[in-house]
């Protein structure tokens, strides 16, 4: 369940699924994910909506499969996971429910985790997945019975309570903070904030006061996540400045690791190189397609579209040529 706070509404929206098409979920709960082989390469390439992406909390989950197991961890054939980024890996993949079936989708993740953990760590992280995308199905159920109930019953907050209940039936205490804690921190913010907004019985001064009191109280954790958009828009705005003066890449470079990390200032600058690539390209396939269209002036119709559609398919990937539509006059 997630709730998303809009400040231009003062609303907050719930997400009980968080992923679209997870009606493909009725009928499906197996009591283990599915290891049977794939019938042909396709099962175990990634959606095309996830094409040019990388996939959340990789690298971080690469970085636990290096630390030492814990000797009682190593003895027990155990091993300590990285519970928050094996969910944002798994949500990564399971966004695509629609686009692939839940078995698909499981085999991919699957080879993930066989690609990049260890043997030790290897069957707990399985365990995981498969009670995460058990999870994830009896969530479906029990928004579907919320939907039947009296509207009195169908409060935001009754509703946040149960999924709760219902996550405990899956996973450990530990593993509920790791994977959840900071969505938690967000959704009873917002239930709160939103309770306040629709008190009637408290005046504007009264409501601007207990929100003054929810801002004070807000954990750091949820302070940090709110405010990192923020840290990154007011770095880029330095960045452009930066740019206005003449600056090059090097120096740009520096500024963004001198804010972030090096890791992560160099994953910017690759995005922005993929950018101007992508500009160039774009900028190059209209002026063809203005002098196509110039040449077929008075060609049929469906002649110009035929000699379009070959532009494109020359010029782009499948995914690609979707995008095409928002650059085209």
């Amino acid at each position: 369940m997630t709730l998303r706070w809009d400040k231009r509404t003062g609303l907050a929206t719930l997400g009980l699924l968080g992923l679209l098409g997870f009606a493909l979920w009725i009928g499906w709960s197996p009591s283990r994910t599915d290891t049977s082989k794939p019938s042909s390469l396709e099962n175990r390439q990634p959606a095309l909506s996830l094409a040019g992406t990388a996939p959340d909390g990789l690298m971080a989950l690469q970085a636990s499969a290096l630390n030492p197991l814990p000797g009682q961890c190593r003895e027990a054939g155990c091993s300590t996971l990285a519970y928050g980024e094996l969910k944002r890996l798994f949500d990564y993949y399971l966004s695509t429910v629609g686009e692939q079936t839940i078995p698909e989708i499981t085999r991919q993740i699957q080879q993930v985790l066989a690609e990049n953990l260890r043997p030790a760590q290897l069957p707990q992280a399985q365990r995981l997945l498969d009670r995460y995308i058990a999870f994830k199905a009896a969530l479906l159920r029990l928004e579907q019975d919320y939907a039947k109930k009296p509207e009195a019953e169908r409060s935001l907050r009754a509703r946040f309570l149960a999924m709760q209940s219902l996550r405990d039936n899956y996973f450990s205490a530990e593993e509920t903070q790791a994977m959840f804690g900071l969505e938690d921190a967000n959704d009873m913010d917002a239930l709160a904030r939103l309770e306040i907004a629709n008190d009637a019985t408290l005046s504007a001064s009264d409501k601007r006061s207990r929100l003054a009191t929810l801002d004070q109280q807000m954990p750091r954790m949820l302070r940090e996540d709110r405010e990192a958009p923020r840290a990154v828009i007011r770095l880029e705005a330095q960045i452009a400045a930066l740019r206005a003066q003449g600056a090059g890449d090097d120096e740009v470079f520096r500024a963004r690791a001198k804010t972030l990390d090096n890791a992560a200032a160099g994953r910017l600058a690759e995005l922005e190189q993929e950018e101007r690539q992508w500009r160039q390209r774009i900028d190059s396939y209209l002026s063809d397609r203005a002098r196509a269209l110039q040449r077929l002036a008075d060609a049929p119709d469906s002649e110009k579209q035929a000699a379009l559609a070959d532009l494109q398919q020359a010029r782009f990937n499948e995914l690609e040529r979707k995008r095409l539509e928002a650059y085209e006059p």
